[in-house]
């Protein structure tokens, strides 16, 4: 099977669209949304949930009232200002402040606080029209994002194995960060969709620099060209240069953003020239990861 990561180095490049379209042109896939910090791939695909599953991405402090005496060691030893005292002289923990560093435990003469495991997310086993969907939801504030892109990453493996399909369609997350990471760790392929802006074309070499530091091949391609052509042109020779294949030039077009309020992947909902160009864009990569 080929795994395959749509990414960008910036939010708001056309990441989901694409990958969206690619699950809809694709044969014998699952797909992944792995930004799970703000998923937004459902919304296209339309999944039905079928098997639902809690994350736990760390520890919280937990405090036994019975236990403490209110000495407050782990008031003053708290970095992040998570645990408090009333004027009672009872301690409050903040779960929210928590970042689970684990020094109020060490530092409670009383053993009064205790880590414990906290359910940080949700992820979901889905059924979609195009084939099985792997999906998650990370609490408000929680972190360990790249842990939780991991294990869904891995469920997707597990069925791709199990079902004999061709590929793992990965919607990736913006940006160079920890969740990035995880998306890209084993991938066969990373598609990095861009946009004509100067912010567009400098996240795009950060983004293809930080791929190739974990030797992972990467291909462009630019959303939205006829916005700045200019720095469309910029774009593709600076890929030539980079020896980086350039699949190709997406349009802007009002059908896109009709596409979304309809909730159905652009190539479905029309046959203007903007399908057809992300249509060329899959041959194009289907092509290459034969090579």
């Amino acid at each position: 099977m080929k795994q395959l990561v749509v990414i960008s180095g910036k939010g708001g490049t056309g990441k989901t669209i694409l990958t969206a379209s690619f699950a809809a042109l694709a044969q014998n896939k699952v797909m992944v949304d792995s930004d799970v910090d703000a998923a937004n791939l459902y919304l296209l695909l339309n999944p039905e949930i079928k098997e639902t599953y809690s994350f736990s991405g760390g520890k919280k402090a937990y405090l036994f009232p019975e236990k403490c005496t209110g000495c407050g060691n782990c008031v003053e030893a708290c970095r992040f200002d998570a645990i408090s005292e009333t004027e009672e002289g009872e301690i409050l923990i903040d779960p929210i402040s928590c970042e689970g560093c684990g020094v109020c435990s060490f530092v409670c003469p009383e053993e009064a606080i205790e880590m414990k495991s906290s359910i940080s997310g949700e992820w979901f086993v889905s059924k979609t029209k195009y084939g099985p969907f792997v999906h998650a939801k990370l609490g408000i504030g929680e972190e360990n994002s790249g842990k939780l892109v991991t294990e869904i990453r891995k469920k997707a493996t597990e069925i791709a194995a199990d079902k004999s399909l061709d590929y793992i369609i990965i919607d990736g997350s913006p940006g160079i960060g920890c969740p990035v990471i995880a998306s890209l760790t084993g991938a066969d392929m990373a598609i990095v969709i861009t946009e004509p802006s100067l912010s567009g074309i400098h996240d795009m070499e950060r983004v293809i620099q930080m791929a190739d530091h974990f030797k992972i091949k990467t291909a462009c391609c630019i959303n939205k060209f006829d916005l700045n052509e200019k720095n469309s042109n910029h774009v593709e020779n600076w890929c030539q240069k980079k020896s980086i294949p350039f699949l190709g030039r997406i349009s802007y077009d009002e059908e896109v953003t009709n596409s979304m309020l309809q909730g159905i992947p652009l190539v479905e909902y029309t046959d203007f020239s903007v399908s057809g160009e992300i249509k060329n864009i899959w041959e194009k990569l289907i092509l290459l990861l034969k090579t």
